[in-house]
């Protein structure tokens, strides 16, 4: 069997991990870019993370007959540092490089401003850039936080099939659409389109190749 991890974030998993997924089957990824648990504060740290994501993290993928490919963006939490906001600027380099799938995580986390802003801006990216969006809901206020990220993924244009929503829960399973029919109405929304999974019709998918 031949399996692709949609999500997963290698940078905090050992050597030993890319060994056991292959052995497990495993034959491509996509990391998103997220946060690492120490806030960034500058963009230089942010360019040597992606740095890594699409250079480090794919030899060593490779070593083990493991495809990698990840996503890039600014995270919802570090989008309120003003030291960071920076990074909007430098993202469209990485987003045409090999491997770049998508723009994510994107979201939100405490629902302020700023997050808005990157938001807004990182969909309008994707956009640009023909490349799926990845969008996190926050860990609190789940319900209120989806709905709004539903919103604002409408509002951006970017087609539903270019979208996925994850870190979803029972509370916000019934809150996305169908993509099959569109953004629509409230009476389109389906459970479909809530849990993890990637739209492999996504162009970003076709630049890159096969799995």
């Amino acid at each position: 069997m031949r399996i692709f991890d949609p999500h997963i974030h290698m940078t905090s998993r050992t050597t030993d991990d890319y060994e056991a997924m292959y052995a497990a089957g495993v034959r491509a990824l996509v990391e998103p870019a997220f946060w690492l648990g120490q806030p960034r504060t500058s963009v230089g740290s942010f360019t040597d993370y992606f740095d890594a994501l699409i250079g480090w993290e794919r030899f060593r993928a490779a070593q083990f007959g493991i495809r990698h490919h990840c996503a890039i963006a600014l995270n919802p939490k570090e989008a309120n540092d003003p030291r960071c906001v920076e990074v909007l600027d430098v993202l469209p380099r990485y987003l045409a490089k090999d491997g770049v799938v998508a723009v994510g995580e994107i979201g939100y986390d405490s629902m302020t401003p700023e997050e808005d802003h990157a938001f807004a801006r990182q969909l309008e990216l994707a956009v640009e850039h023909g490349l799926t969006a990845l969008v996190h809901t926050p860990h609190r206020d789940k319900a209120a936080g989806t709905s709004r990220t539903l919103d604002v993924v409408r509002e951006s244009g970017i087609p539903a099939e270019h979208v996925v929503v994850d870190h979803l829960n029972e509370v916000t399973v019934r809150e996305g659409p169908t993509p099959a029919a569109g953004w629509g109405s409230p009476s389109t929304r389906t459970p479909r389109w809530t849990s993890t999974g990637w739209s492999r019709s996504s162009r970003s998918t076709a630049r890159n190749g096969s799995w």
